[in-house]
């Protein structure tokens, strides 16, 4: 540091160096003063002194919260409840899911931010120092636009009563009060003040009507009562099913925002409601407490007897200050002069008060008036100097370390408790403009303390500094008015500052100057072709080291090594593809496996087809196709036909009309009219099935009208037996249906007596207006006099209009093109799809943005069709975002096309990180992103990778597009009715009428355009009653829209689960899709289906029917024995055996039928759909999981139609409810989100049967889509069930996220891109390849400055990698290069795995049990874990759990720390990644916008300003000229400076924000990690305790993990450990090596141990 910048004490001293490097590990805490009990004038006990507001203690230390301060003894009753719901809560805590807020919530309409929260937060940052207020507000105002920039909606809540909860600490009083009134005046933040507390009435109304999605919340305050108000805070917030999120470990990266979530539960309800009478009682008497005693507290210092004679000392003050100066208004000028005029009035008036009952002693321990006036010259000074200097120039300020004394100390707590008084009347004041720009900025304490140094110790000692005379003259005029105010005699003389001799700072030491090494910042110097092309533009501008530098001739030696020969072994190193388990590369002539393979074809193939049916196709390669031949096609003109076209024009009318004569027999013998009046849903899918095949015209109208005359007949049969049952409305639904088809699209077949039977039809219903729309003379005459009294109980009861809006919405017609297309055979498609086929052929990219269902796949295999006919070389990619929807892909195409290819080529291959099959012979290669970036980065797979002509990404709206909300014409009506019920005399009511509307007006067919028209004229009229006063009426609109669901507990909802399945299938709206997010709850409820199912089945039994079906069984056993003796091969058979065998197999016939007919299912208990699906192909089916010893409960409730479906279970498992269900015979499936991607499921209804944090837009999005069967349901339905209705709320009018890129490097790609380029076969394929990684981020696109950031970061990774030997200076690969690459997804894990390795410190650890053994010792292993899961799977659990009472059975849940070499040689990784990335982040810092750094991020609150050079005392007090200029100027105010960039957990805080590097972007790991409250946040140990005890029940009921959620966590921690020992296997020239035959062994037993479970 510069000279003169930290003036320090080389002494001990009690207080310490309270600098902001300092508070590493280390939280503030505020806890309650001793009460001064005697009853004299020494208030200087009432606050905490500096150091014990100061205090410092261990984040594990929690003593200090241990007891509670109640004054009121009715209090101290009710312990019992504050600990029971701090408890409730600390048991919640561990089952926090730590989620992506953002991510899941940003689509919601907003969220809550507890506003004393966010003040613990910030105040709590270990980089602020106490005082330093402007720091603090750019904390605070960084956080929040954090959150704006990523898209979120949130409002700020302070309460009223929260505040009692400061009053014993003014100076965070004030500080309080200062933000609350600086977001409600300078920001576009939603702050609400006006909620007394949590338990009012209005804010239970306020969350009614807004409902957040959650609210973050502290689960810590800053005293041990604070915190028992957000206990209380906390559990009303989850009893109202109101979701939590702690703001303890949230973290933050380019796109996200992540935190512990706690999900309101019925239990929080029923606690809350149990206690409803003690829970308000405590909490208000807690608050009454607070407010007296805390009142009390703050009163004493003002010597006034209550708040109101302060507050109206207040406001005399202020009058009497605009008169003295009317235009007065920045308010650090009121502030400064108000609370100074005050504090030394106050202070006087005190004195003199009880001057005669302080005793000597303790006289001495408070500051005279005399002193106290000087105090306040040298802070109105302080304030002074906050006017003239930009932060540019405070930023330069000497860092103080001392204190202030505890006399000093508590004047300036009574100083700021006139602050606060002060700034509660200006929240309210109206009359007075005050100007509240610069309310972040009323003082600066360090600032005030320099200038008491410099009066107390450096003037004294003859350094006489001149302060400029624009700063004096200031300063004299402010002290004027002051004194004034103040009363005070000296005629406001301001100077000398100091008058008396007392030490307001505690004595040390003249100055020592500091000064500090900036580590060395040149780069050594490499030599790449790709480094010079990537970022050669900047590299003359960055500082590089001399070839003789020690850093350069220092670096690590080692011998080049080749990707597949290392240590020059001789064994080949694997890669990511040769290590994936091939399911094709040990055929070859083995049957077996031959066998094998053909079963896999023919199962896909069988697959494929539950899929798609057979639509098998063989694909001929067509040589030299000419370039857009259908576009050619399309645009050429018509010529005269020759004699061949007429004639095969001819044949085509010819076998055209052979055709129409065979449809026509076919429809004779349908006997359509018998099946509908049998069973009318039945006959009418046979109708619509038989239309879908028709092509004939004529055909199709002449059932279409068989299909009228059947329905009307029908109508009719029900109207003339009204009495006797309701009429079904869905008869008359099918009645117009048949009439839009037939006047839509058969009119030129139709005959006149087509038309008298519609008219007919019309006039029945009720809708005679529809009938003069047609021509009058096809109307008869009798039915133009047919009285309307003799067919009025055949009308529907409604206009034309309202009943195709409100019964037909989902079979309206829309506008369809009816021109076929020559390259799709299966349907007509519309405009855009004709588009993107276009596309494809002039071989071009596209992003294809579509609901679910909507037709996008069929391009894809379009596409695949193209390449395949183009050749036996190209390939296309299908890169899925599922393993599931891979396996769908494989088979699909396994189904569509066949092709004749040469030997050892395939049509498809698959290839995923569990297995490969065929994926580099393939023409179509179905794999996941992950293991395409594996083939794209693989030096030595760069001739396959030079073969693809196209890739497609499936299902990319997994990251986010956003669509518009549209209603159902139904919901168009219930609009429209609602409002003519609100508003009686509504001017347009007539106009809107369905009946009359424009575009419906005897109108006989209503489109869906139509519709769409009246939606939008019923929005915009809405939006006119908002915005032209009727806001009140739109409100009663959608009150009266909204439905009233009731709630009942968890367990209610699961019991009652079955009888709503029930109810779906009486409603006809299975097959259902149940979507959980839970894998126990999915398994749990399909099988409580099951169990519902078979007591029923039970209860319809006769009493002896168990009997029956035991004794039959057992005959059966008998006679089959019997049966196989007679049939022993070699006896001889005489005539007499002959009829006796006869006779036991005509006995054992009718006891099976006997058997079948008692243990048949009643069709009521079952809900499989037998007719849906042949008795061999459900076998079929069903014989794929034959060995799937854990699939015996999924075979058991397929039989039901029961199915489940999750990551989980096993793949064979997964695809026989997908075949099933898609079959129609399962027909119900509980699921997780593995359905939501993609997979081909398709259903009547979807059912969302668990609120989530992942139930949000995108998933409700994906998961509804699967609602409303593509040619089977012309209707989908969505159910919620026991989901909080404003959730559903908002994830129907929702958007989704939008695409976003994240930040795009880490050094292991680095090092992957190198290798790629030193090693590949084609160097210049692999620089090609290189560099549009590098160069075409999302993150980048278009932003020139990040453009320049990834350049630096890349350079600085490189830099890394070379100083540790992972490669030279030419860029070639070294050293352990291979094993980093190898675990590249685990990154910084990897290389500090090797650091670990490279020092030998496994091979210390892994000690066989005895010399020349290859056996290690169970102490080893545990050990050996430990290290592994120190590094891998690392989940960290909230620091309150440390508190939890919790008790643990078989786990021990929170992990330990690293053995204690190992912990040493991570502090050094650690430290060489900092020094390394501290460099980059000081280098970029030169790219911030530092306009933006001098402005406070949210408000723009500009600090910025010409420096002030005519004052000495400036300068020497804004002496430090160095180490400042790398990190934010705000932090600067604390102290902090460009080392505190060399770590990496204060990288957030004093970073300069503009230049968009985080923390997250340097890969340290770190050992311990603090939340935002420096409490320590201890690792799950999941990992180590399922190795010492090999239960997944223990993961749930102990460390927090679900079941399912455990296995594929333990799983993944299973592969890591594999693919290591693999690794060092390959690695390792010696077989025999210990570290090697240790891996080998964890691998194997930790593999076995998951395969128990």
């Amino acid at each position: 540091m510069a000279s003169g910048g930290t003036v320090q004490d080389g002494s001990d001293d009690d207080g310490g160096d309270l600098t902001a490097q300092n508070l590493e590990q280390k939280s503030v805490s505020f806890e309650d003063p001793v009460e001064n009990k005697s009853g004299c004038s020494d208030f200087s006990n009432v606050f905490c002194w500096e150091q014990e507001i100061q205090q410092v203690s261990r984040a594990s230390d929690y003593s200090r919260q241990d007891k509670y301060d109640f004054r009121n003894p009715e209090l101290d009753k009710h312990i019992g409840l504050l600990e029971k719901i701090s408890d409730l809560i600390l048991n919640d805590i561990p089952k926090a899911e730590y989620v992506s807020l953002l991510n899941d919530y940003v689509e919601s309409e907003f969220f809550l931010i507890d506003g004393d929260s966010l003040f613990i937060t910030c105040i709590s940052e270990q980089t602020l120092l106490p005082g330093q207020n402007l720091h603090f507000f750019y904390l605070v105002e960084r956080f929040l636009l954090d959150l704006t920039n990523k898209g979120a909606k949130y409002i700020i809540v302070f309460f009223k009563d929260a505040e009692h909860a400061y009053y014993r600490h003014p100076t965070l009083l004030s500080l309080r009060t200062t933000l609350i009134l600086h977001l409600q005046h300078s920001t576009d933040a939603v702050i609400h003040t006006e909620f007394s507390n949590f338990l009012e009435g209005k804010w239970q109304s306020f969350l009614q009507e807004s409902y957040p999605y959650f609210i973050i919340i502290s689960d810590d305050g800053l005293t041990k009562l604070q915190t028992s108000f957000l206990n209380l805070f906390i559990i009303h917030a989850l009893s109202k099913r109101i979701n939590v999120v702690l703001t303890s470990g949230q973290e933050s990266d380019f796109i996200r925002v992540y935190g512990y979530h706690i999900h309101g539960m019925y239990r929080h309800k029923e606690f809350f409601s149990q206690h409803r009478e003690e829970i308000p009682f405590v909490f208000q008497t807690l608050v009454k407490d607070l407010q007296e005693s805390s009142t009390a507290a703050l009163l004493s210092l003002s010597g006034h007897s209550s708040v109101k004679d302060m507050e109206k000392e207040v406001c005399e003050t202020l009058s009497q200050l605009k008169h003295v100066w009317p235009e007065i208004s920045d308010i650090r000028h009121i502030v400064c002069i108000v609370t100074c005029a005050l504090g030394l009035r106050t202070y006087s008036r005190l004195q003199k008060k009880h001057q005669a009952t302080i005793r000597k002693q303790e006289k001495s321990r408070e500051i005279t008036p005399e002193e106290a006036e000087d105090l306040i010259r040298m802070y109105c000074l302080s304030v002074v100097f906050l006017f003239h200097l930009p932060l540019s120039q405070r930023a330069r300020v000497r860092l103080i370390s001392y204190h202030w004394s505890k006399q000093a100390f508590t004047f300036i707590q009574m100083h700021k408790g006139c602050e606060f008084f002060l700034l509660k009347h200006l929240t309210t004041e109206k009359l007075w403009k005050v100007d509240f720009t610069h309310l972040p900025d009323l003082s600066d304490d360090l600032l005030w303390k320099n200038v008491a140094y410099y009066y107390e110790v450096e003037n004294e000692q003859g350094l006489n500094l001149d302060m400029g005379e624009k700063i004096k003259r200031e300063y004299e005029y402010l002290w004027s008015i002051i004194s004034k105010l103040a009363g005070k005699d000296d005629d406001g003389k301001s100077l000398p500052l100091r008058r008396t001799s007392t030490s307001f700072l505690k004595k040390r030491a003249s100055p020592i100057k500091e000064s500090k090494n900036i580590p060395n910042l040149g780069l050594i110097p490499m030599t790449s072709m790709v480094v010079d092309e990537f970022a050669g533009d900047i590299l003359s501008s960055l500082p590089f080291l001399k070839s003789d530098d020690s850093a350069v001739t220092s670096l690590i030696k080692q011998k080049e090594f080749d990707e597949i020969r290392h240590w020059h072994s001789g064994k080949l190193l694997s890669d990511d593809y040769d290590r994936t388990k091939s399911s094709s590369q040990t055929m070859g002539k083995d049957p077996w496996a031959l066998r094998s393979n053909q079963k896999l074809q023919s199962f896909l193939r069988f697959y494929g087809s539950s899929l798609e049916g057979n639509i098998s196709k063989t694909i001929v390669t067509q040589l030299d196709t000419p370039k857009k031949a259908y576009s050619d096609m399309k645009n050429s003109k018509k010529i005269n036909k020759t004699k061949a076209e007429v004639i095969i024009e001819e044949n085509q009318k010819r076998m055209k009309a052979e055709e129409e004569r065979k449809e026509q027999k076919q429809w004779d013998a349908l006997s359509i009219e018998k099946l509908i009046q049998e069973n009318f849903n039945s006959g009418i899918s046979k109708l619509e099935d038989f239309l879908k095949k028709c092509q004939s015209n004529s055909v199709k109208c002449t059932a279409e009208m068989a299909g009228l005359n059947t329905c009307f007949e029908v109508w009719i049969e029900q109207c003339k037996d009204q009495g006797k049952k309701v009429k079904d409305i869905n008869v008359a639904v099918e009645v117009m249906r048949r009439i839009h088809s037939l006047l839509e699209k058969y009119k030129d077949v139709m005959e006149k007596t087509d038309y008298q039977k519609i008219v007919r039809c019309l006039r029945y219903f009720g809708f005679d207006n529809l009938t003069c729309t047609l021509d009058p003379s096809q109307i008869p005459e009798d039915d133009r006099k047919e009285k309307k009294a003799k067919i009025s109980k055949y009308a529907v009861g409604m206009g034309a209009a309202r009943f195709q809006l409100q019964y037909m919405g989902h079979c309206l017609l829309r506008e369809e093109r009816t021109d076929r297309d020559p390259r799709i055979q299966h349907f007509i498609p519309d405009t855009w799809q004709r588009d993107l086929l276009d596309i494809v052929d002039n071989n071009e990219s596209a992003v294809i943005v579509a609901p679910t269902s909507s037709g996008k796949t069929y391009s894809s295999y379009y596409c695949m069709e193209k390449i395949l006919k183009e050749s036996n070389e190209g390939v296309v990619v299908y890169v899925a975002p599922t393993k599931a929807l891979v396996n769908q892909v494989w088979a699909t195409v396994y189904n569509r096309f066949n092709k004749t290819l040469p030997d050892g080529m395939v049509v498809c291959g698959v290839f995923t990180r569990d297995y490969r099959h065929d994926a580099l012979n393939c023409q179509v290669l179905v794999t996941v992103p992950q293991c395409l970036e594996i083939l794209l980065l693989s030096p030595h797979r760069q001739q396959w990778a030079k073969r693809i002509r196209y890739v497609i990404f499936d299902e990319i709206d997994k990251y986010g597009f956003p669509s518009d909300l549209a209603f159902s014409p139904r919901e168009s009506i219930l609009l429209y009715d609602s409002m003519v019920q609100v508003w009686e005399n509504w001017p347009r009511a007539d106009e809107l009428d369905p009946e009359k509307f424009t575009h419906f007006k005897n109108k006989i067919v209503i489109t869906k355009a139509d519709a769409r028209k009246y939606e939008e004229e019923l929005k915009e009229e809405l939006k006119n009653w908002i915005v032209h006063d009727n806001r009140m009426k739109a409100n009663r609109v959608l009150k009266l829209l909204k439905p009233h669901p009731t709630y009942c507990s968890e367990k209610n909802m699961e019991n009652n689960f079955p009888c709503f399945v029930e109810k779906l299938r009486q409603m006809d709206k299975l097959p259902a899709l149940f979507f959980l997010f839970d894998i126990k709850k999915v398994e749990k409820w399909a099988e409580n289906i099951k169990n519902c199912l078979e007591k029923k089945q039970k209860s319809k039994q006769l009493p002896k029917t168990e009997k029956q079906i035991h004794l039959l069984t057992n005959r059966l056993k008998k006679m089959e024995k019997s049966m196989q003796k007679n049939h022993t091969v070699g006896m001889k058979i005489t005539s007499s055996k002959t009829d006796k065998m006869i006779l036991e197999e005509a006995e054992h016939g009718n006891l099976m039928e006997k058997l079948g007919k008692i243990t048949e299912i009643p069709p009521d208990c079952t809900y499989a759909n037998s007719q849906a699906v042949d008795t061999e192909i459900l076998q079929k089916v069903i014989h794929q999981v034959r060995f799937m010893t854990t699939n015996k409960t999924l075979k058991t409730l397929a039989l039901r139609g029961i199915g489940y479906h999750h990551a989980s279970v096993s793949q064979k498992g997964r695809q026989m409810v997908e075949m099933l269900f898609r079959m129609g015979f399962i027909q119900v499936v509980t699921a997780t989100g593995t359905l939501a991607l993609g997979i081909n499921m398709p259903c009547k209804s979807v059912v969302f049967t668990q609120n989530s944090v992942y139930l949000d837009a995108l998933n409700y999005r994906q998961m509804s889509g699967r609602a409303g069967r593509r040619g089977q349901d012309l209707l989908g339905s969505v159910f919620f069930y026991d989901i909080p209705l404003p959730k559903v709320d908002k994830l129907i009018k929702s958007n989704v996220p939008q695409l976003r890129g994240q930040f795009p490097l880490n050094i292991s790609l680095a090092l992957r891109l190198m290798l790629l380029a030193a090693k590949a076969d084609d160097k210049d394929d692999a620089k090609a390849k290189v560099l549009s990684v590098l160069k075409h981020s999302l993150l980048s696109f278009n932003q020139p400055r990040v453009v320049e950031i990834l350049k630096l970061y890349f350079l600085f990774s490189l830099q890394f990698l070379v100083k540790e030997g992972y490669l030279d200076q030419e860029g070639n690969t070294m050293g352990f290069a291979g094993l980093v690459s190898h675990l590249h997804y685990h990154e910084p894990s990897n290389l500090v795995l090797v650091s670990f390795l490279v020092k030998g410190l496994f091979h210390k650890l892994c000690q066989p049990t005895r010399k020349n053994s290859k056996t290690f010792s169970k102490e080893v292993m545990e050990q050996l874990v430990l290290v592994l899961a120190n590094l891998f799977g690392r989940r960290y659990i909230p620091a309150s759990v440390i508190k939890s009472k919790q008790k643990f059975y078989q786990s021990k849940v929170f992990l330990e720390d690293l053995p204690e070499d190992f912990a040493v040689a991570l502090h050094e990784y650690n430290n060489k990644i900092e020094e390394n990335f501290g460099h980059f982040l000081f280098i970029i810092s030169k790219m911030a916008d530092m306009k933006q750094e001098y402005q406070l991020p949210l408000s723009r609150t500009d600090f910025s300003g010409e420096e002030c050079n005519d004052s000495k005392l400036v300068s020497h007090l804004m002496s430090c000229n160095e180490g400042r200029t790398a990190v934010s100027p705000f932090a600067c105010l604390s102290g902090n400076m460009d080392s505190d960039l060399l770590h990496a957990e204060t990288v957030n805080s004093v970073i300069l924000r503009t230049v968009g590097i985080t923390a997250g972007n340097i890969p340290v790991l770190c050992a311990k990690k603090f939340d935002n409250r420096r409490r320590m946040m201890p690792l799950n140990a999941y990992a180590l305790d399922f190795y010492k005890h090999g239960s997944l029940k223990a993961m749930a009921q102990d460390n927090g993990i679900h079941e399912g959620a455990a296995y594929l966590l333990l799983k993944d921690f299973s592969l890591t450990i594999k693919a290591i020992s693999v690794s060092l296997s390959e690695l390792c020239d010696d077989d025999e090596d210990n570290v090697v035959q240790a891996f080998h062994q964890l691998s194997d037993s930790y593999w076995e141990k998951l395969q128990k479970v």
